[in-house]
């Protein structure tokens, strides 16, 4: 059972798994395998609180940042992975503590509003929706999903839009998602708060330096999300007690620990580790046009699309969500999400399928800005890695969550036990 003030602190991701071993903390010198958000977060903080440590950060990439990345071209700026990060004052203390305050600003109101498309139309999502599905039967997959195990099929009482959620978030369709994994807190996984959670949520809001998010809002930065990550590579070489190794590929924790003279026990696994862990791919597109191409367009966050007949998954608004600039000036940019179980690689398809959805109007620009590779998270997975027991330390997305806040907040858990 976790205290009062650990809940304000850390929220709801005290539901997910920690597998921190209580030895670490001793450790006098700890190898973290991973050079993304997690790694990155984790060797800075812990670096930064424990000069007297030494850490090696091992990337097999000539690069840091893991997945994410983000594509400019002359004035257009999107994010290929993650473009944004939800409300949570563990990932506003760190943009505070690493000096980004004034590259980080919140949402554009107009952003709050969603869409799904099916049936040949946007319906936009609300509490309706949630009145469409029956109140009853959500009620009742909602208390029926706390037994564990359960897909987010099963939770959610309306395929199309328990589709288009997870694979907006995992690219995957709902009934091969895990709904402990995406909604830890909805099915209520792992431990509850010692009291109530509403009393927690307002504690929470008064914790949160910069500025504290308005309801439904999130937050970004300028130039995307990596600044966030030049930022803190910049950070960690100010360090003297961080040493960074890349094109070193470990594919163990015995191997990183045989690298750095070390235990297992001081090596925190930050990448993923499973090569035979199923997967699924997905190609990211940018396309931009302008203003009065698009004026039909409705602003907002974007559009999820269940339909396995279009190789569209969904359509981010990239220009409407942040406010910092993402496209030339009279211009609208989105970005694009086309599985690859979808369509048949042929990008004039999607340009086509982005033209029926957006504008007939040719776009000022339509370009295909990278590739991802998600890992599979089938029903139980959470209950299942919780019971795992490891002679090394595993964090990162790639193993107990999807998002920046889940990385962010667990790599400043690591942090505070030493």
């Amino acid at each position: 059972m976790y205290s009062v003030d650990e809940w304000i602190r850390y929220g709801d991701e005290l539901r997910r798994p920690f597998h921190i071993l209580p030895s670490l903390s001793s450790s006098k010198h700890i190898a973290i395998v991973g050079g993304g958000i997690s790694g990155l977060t984790i060797a800075y903080r812990i670096g930064k609180k424990r000069p007297d440590i030494s850490i090696t950060l091992i990337e097999k990439k000539s690069t840091l940042g893991g997945v994410i990345s983000t594509w400019k071209e002359e004035e257009w700026i999107c994010d290929v992975a993650v473009n944004a990060t939800r409300p949570h004052p563990a990932v506003w203390r760190l943009v505070e503590e690493i000096g980004l305050e004034e590259k980080f600003t919140p949402s554009s109101p107009r952003a709050k509003r969603r869409w799904i498309y099916r049936n040949g139309k946007s319906h936009r999502l609300s509490l309706l929706t949630v009145f469409k599905m029956g109140l009853l039967n959500l009620r009742r997959s909602v208390i029926q999903s706390r037994k564990g195990g359960v897909s987010v099929a099963e939770l959610i009482p309306d395929n199309q839009l328990a589709d288009a959620m997870t694979l907006g978030i995992v690219n995957d369709v709902s009934a091969n998602v895990d709904a402990d994994f995406l909604f830890p807190s909805l099915t209520k996984f792992g431990v509850n708060p010692p009291i109530k959670w509403s009393k927690i949520k307002r504690k929470i809001n008064r914790k949160y330096p910069i500025f504290i998010p308005k309801k439904g809002s999130v937050a970004s930065f300028e130039g995307g999300l990596s600044t966030l990550v030049n930022q803190l590579i910049q950070c960690i070489h100010e360090l003297p007690n961080v040493k960074i190794l890349v094109d070193t590929d470990v594919s163990s924790p015995a191997e990183a620990a045989e690298l750095c003279g070390i235990q297992e026990a001081s090596v925190i696994w930050a990448a993923p580790m499973d090569k035979n862990r199923e997967s699924t791919d997905l190609s990211v597109f940018a396309i931009g046009y302008k203003d009065e191409d698009v004026a039909s367009v409705k602003r907002g966050y974007g559009t999820l699309i269940p339909d396995s007949n279009i190789p569209i998954s969904g359509i981010l608004h990239e220009t409407d969500v942040h406010s910092t600039k993402r496209s030339p000036p009279g211009h609208r940019l989105f970005r694009i999400m086309a599985p690859h179980s979808r369509w048949s690689g042929d990008h004039a398809q999607v340009k086509k399928w982005a033209q029926r959805l957006l504008s007939d109007a040719e776009p000022t620009i339509f370009q295909c800005i990278g590739e991802r590779k998600i890992p599979t998270y089938r029903p139980g997975y959470l209950s299942e890695i919780s019971k795992h027991e490891y002679a090394f330390n595993r964090v990162g997305w790639s193993y107990a969550g999807v998002s920046i806040t889940h990385v962010i907040t667990e790599a400043e858990r690591v942090a505070d036990l030493f």
